[in-house]
């Protein structure tokens, strides 16, 4: 696969476009990101599906922009999909070979099904694991469905039931009943789902949950893998739905979603009438990066390898020379926890977030040593991107944050209270990282160092005298719950 790729999703409502750098095998990273809200599908629903003249003029221009673009990144191959406005159009081929000709651009109509596909993919492979998930995707002609289970989806079902449509045919026209009798009838077609999950992919579910992070006054500004409330999620949907232009924009509703965010919404409050949902999740992938890891993944059935993070390894890549220090802290750090965790009353499950935050840890020695902390947190918090919680995503974050120093600070856990675990475990996890990067202070070829525990003690044995690690050691905030022994 080429190493930088562009991605063209052509909808309803808009054109977007990303550029994605490969880094290794199957590592990616995001380079340019670009959208037009070119609503190739306005008034179209008016006239039988016909696209209309001046949005198929938007949309090329934005198109030769998108490509103006790509070229500026030098990428080597551009994937450009089309959904339900262009599937739908009776005059596509129009619109197709003008673009054909003058652009040297190839759409490729995907059916519902592949889009539905393409948008569960994505979910699959960089949400954190789901088990009997539904995946939503509300487009402005169409919705698709999906069930994922790990990294399986099956179900796809696409129906025609999207904002623009709803909005053109129905909301213009002030026909909010026949609107909500039209979504009903729609959705019997998923009679035969049953999911705890919902996982939301689109622009309009993107839109509620960016507004409600903003109401909770959300500690991390992150989107992607955001989870909520169904209570709240329905409570924010029903206020939407009654608010007048002033209301959204108290609720924190942008102006470029006025038009459309009312019948986004109301899909999504029928669909929470007839499904009976428990967890819900944003997603900030969707059919585009559905499409890129249909590419990157060809030969790997559409999946990841398993237990490999994309995100992990593209921090790695893109910050660390060689990983024989990164990967020991790791192995330490695990080692110290899986001694230490029943004495310490500590979640076995915390050892995956402790070992990913000492590998981690190092990452931010390439940007500037003297503030290595500071800037391994901030790279962790910003692009430690799939497949974490926000939970795991702030706790690793804060491990390397707090590495070889004083433990969490009472402000620092008061403003991530919410994400954080306990503060025992919080400090533990802590100076266990601390620990193990000060008993590798001489950073060895190989550990050179053997550990045991009994008692409440740490012991720590070696050849050597170990003089470094002994100093940085006694420089530690401890845990009264253990020592250690050289």
């Amino acid at each position: 696969m080429a190493k930088r790729t562009a991605v063209i999703d052509i909808g309803s409502n808009s054109v977007r476009m990303v550029v994605y750098e490969k880094t290794s095998r199957f590592a990616f990273h995001l380079l340019h990101e670009a959208k037009s809200k070119v609503r190739i599908s306005e008034n179209a629903y008016q006239n039988n599906g016909n696209l209309q003249e001046v949005p198929m003029q938007r949309t090329f221009d934005a198109l030769v922009e998108f490509l103006s673009i790509a070229s500026s990144f030098k990428t080597r191959k551009t994937l450009c999909v089309a959904t339900s406005a262009l599937r739908d159009a009776p005059n596509k081929n129009e619109f197709i070979q003008k673009v054909r000709q003058e652009l040297k651009l190839n759409i490729k109509i995907i059916d519902g099904q592949k889009e539905a596909y393409y948008g569960a993919v994505a979910c699959a492979n960089l949400l954190p694991k789901q088990e009997n998930a539904l995946s939503i995707d509300i487009g402005g002609g169409s919705t698709e469905f999906s069930i994922i289970n790990d990294k399986d989806v099956s179900n796809t079902i696409s129906i025609n039931l999207g904002t623009v449509r709803l909005k053109e045919l129905f909301f213009d026209k002030g026909l909010i009943r026949e609107a909500t009798q039209y979504v009903d009838d729609k959705l019997e077609a998923l009679s035969a789902l049953k999911s705890n999950t919902l996982v939301g992919i689109g622009g309009t579910f993107r839109a509620i949950s960016s507004a409600i992070m903003c109401n909770q006054n959300y500690p991390l500004n992150k989107l992607h893998a955001f989870e909520c409330s169904v209570g709240e999620f329905e409570k924010f949907i029903s206020d939407v739905l009654d608010a007048d232009e002033n209301k959204l924009v108290k609720l924190g509703i942008k102006a470029d979603r006025f038009d459309v965010i009312k019948p986004g919404a109301l899909i999504l409050a029928r669909l929470l009438k007839k499904i009976k949902i428990k967890n819900l999740i944003t997603s900030g992938v969707g059919v585009r990066e559905g499409v890129y890891l249909s590419d990157l993944l060809r030969t790997s059935k559409d999946k990841f390898p398993a237990n490999y993070n994309s995100s992990v390894r593209y921090l790695l890549d893109s910050n660390i020379d060689e990983g024989g220090y990164s990967n020991q802290l790791s192995q330490l750090s695990k080692k110290i926890f899986d001694l230490t965790h029943q004495h310490l009353k500590i979640d076995p499950l915390y050892r995956y977030e402790l070992g990913t935050a000492a590998k981690l840890y190092p990452i931010g020695n390439n940007i500037h040593f003297y503030s290595k902390n500071r800037h391994s947190y901030y790279l962790i918090q910003s692009a430690l991107e799939y497949g974490f919680t926000h939970k795991q995503i702030v706790l690793i974050a804060t491990l390397t944050r707090y590495a070889k120093r004083k433990l969490p600070t009472n402000s620092y856990v008061e403003k991530y209270k919410i994400l954080l675990p306990d503060t025992h475990t919080l400090n533990t996890l802590s100076y266990i990282l601390s620990l193990s990067i000060s008993l590798l202070s001489h950073r060895p070829r190989n550990i050179d160092f053997d550990i045991s525990f009994a008692e409440g003690v740490l012991k720590v044995e070696s050849r050597d005298t170990l003089y470094l690690a002994k100093e940085a050691v006694k420089k530690l905030d401890g845990v009264k719950e253990f020592k250690v022994l050289f």
